[in-house]
């Protein structure tokens, strides 16, 4: 029995330690807005915050999750919009829109971490994999989300 805080809400769940924790969000919590991509943490689409990390959840054991905070896309904002969702949408990033959950917690989780990014901040940190080629858009709109922290700061 692993006790999870996601989302700021307790779950108990009975499931093998070495689960993913994707598989335990999407199909034990019953959250499906974290993608299942690739399965060995290349693509991204399965990211998530761990107290405030970006984390790929699809090589995450559970285990290692009971005891710290996780986010995933549901609750990324709470009372509007995240500030990266609207300069997604003012950049017009998603295109298929597979990839954008782990895009968007990705971001989000580098913002957090650093409030001024350049483009080679940007290329480092942003290692999800967007099928649509939608790179030059995503960092716009990261360094649109930047600057609209700054205003509301």
């Amino acid at each position: 029995m692993q006790s999870l805080n996601v989302n700021g809400q307790p779950h108990d769940v009975d499931v093998p330690d070495e689960m993913p924790l994707l598989w335990v969000i999407r199909d034990v919590v019953g959250l499906t807005g974290t993608k299942f991509g690739c399965g060995v943490a290349l693509c991204g689409c399965c990211t998530v915050h761990i107290d405030g990390l970006a984390t790929r959840s699809c090589v995450f054991p559970v285990s290692a999750a009971a005891g710290k905070r996780i986010t995933t896309i549901e609750s990324l904002a709470t009372d509007r919009m995240h500030v990266v969702q609207e300069a997604w949408i003012e950049e017009q990033v998603p295109q298929c829109g597979y990839c954008q959950s782990g895009q968007l917690m990705a971001a989000a989780s580098l913002l957090q971490q650093n409030a001024h990014p350049t483009d080679a901040d940007i290329e480092t940190a942003m290692t999800n994999i967007c099928r649509c080629g939608t790179y030059q858009q995503i960092r716009s709109a990261i360094h649109r989300a930047a600057g609209q922290l700054e205003k509301s700061a």
